[in-house]
């Protein structure tokens, strides 16, 4: 059978199967959406680096999730865009499997770092008097380094393991993007090792840290409820709001996604899902960061009161 195999060097993202007037409309509706969330994470990264007052452990983290977040949609959506408006929606076997692998790191170490993000929460909220021992720049700088090594090395070795396996055909595959478990769906041979290995990366990047999340924000609530006064009750709420958010739309869509049983009935709906997890949900974080929290919000109003006197200086000297 090998001698007759012809290896596929193409593959053919299916995508959205509508209209070319729905096409058109998509495409110009995720542009916006997609520079949004470039300009939203953007910008929350810019005020985090420019003002000292948010030079702390906890923003220190929401600027690696605002880099991980602009580079996440950057992987999947401009190809997205440009077969939207390409009939030839072809795109070269190494560049798809590079896409998968870019995809999942990103992907893991998102994850790790909201995990590491909640474990700050649990330690300003819990243990204040420590925190700046226990958080200190060395520890934070470990933490970061760690979530981006172990998202890179889970990611290789999907690679590693997706390359070891021949693909002869068909060539369609019927996602949006490379993702995965549409790319394994193409390889001629048992892909019981990868599914395993997927399955073990699951536990490793969404159920062992979501229920390290969950058992952080228990002990978090217990300390919230032992706070004497109701502004000191709501200033804590008020730091984990926003976190618990984005924990509760990044974790729910991908369990969704990775860990319910696959069928033909649910394609459709993974590319929905697929779709939110890789563009709406990177443009709802800084969204959902800024308009909950004070810090960023009096941050960017103290950048735009800094920019005013230079514009009118400028103007002056016209």
């Amino acid at each position: 059978m090998e001698g007759n195999q012809t290896w596929i060097t193409d593959i053919t993202l299916l995508g959205f199967q509508v209209g070319s007037a729905l096409e058109i409309l998509l495409c110009g509706l995720f542009s916006v959406f997609y520079t949004l969330t470039l300009l939203g994470n953007g910008i929350i990264f810019g005020i985090i680096c420019l003002d000292h007052k948010l030079h702390t452990p906890m923003y220190f983290f929401l600027s690696h999730l605002a880099v991980i977040d602009m580079s996440y949609a950057s992987n999947n959506v401009p190809k997205m865009l440009a077969n939207l408006m390409n009939k030839k929606r072809t795109i070269s076997f190494v560049s798809c499997i590079m896409q998968t692998f870019l995809y999942l790191t990103f992907a893991a170490t998102e994850c790790l770092i909201l995990v590491v993000m909640s474990y700050d929460r649990y330690v300003a909220i819990c243990h204040p008097l420590q925190y700046t021992v226990i958080m200190s720049w060395r520890v934070c700088t470990i933490l970061a380094l760690t979530s981006w090594s172990c998202g890179f090395a889970l990611s290789l070795v999907h690679a590693i393991l997706l390359l070891r396996l021949p693909f002869c055909g068909p060539q369609d595959v019927n996602h949006l993007f490379c993702e995965i478990l549409s790319v394994l769906k193409l390889a001629c041979a048992d892909t019981w090792v990868n599914q395993v290995f997927i399955f073990a990366t699951c536990v490793f990047v969404l159920v062992g840290p979501l229920s390290l999340i969950l058992v952080s924000y228990m002990h978090i609530v217990g300390a919230i409820l032992k706070i004497q006064t109701k502004e000191g009750r709501i200033k804590a709420l008020s730091t984990c709001s926003s976190h618990l958010c984005v924990v509760g739309l990044f974790f729910g869509i991908a369990m969704v996604v990775y860990m319910v049983p696959d069928s033909n009935q649910r394609e459709e709906q993974e590319k929905m899902l697929s779709l939110f997890h890789s563009l709406f949900n990177p443009m709802l974080n800084p969204l959902i960061y800024s308009l909950r929290n004070a810090q960023v919000k009096g941050a960017l109003h103290r950048a735009l009161q800094r920019k005013r006197p230079m514009g009118r200086v400028y103007g002056l000297c016209l």
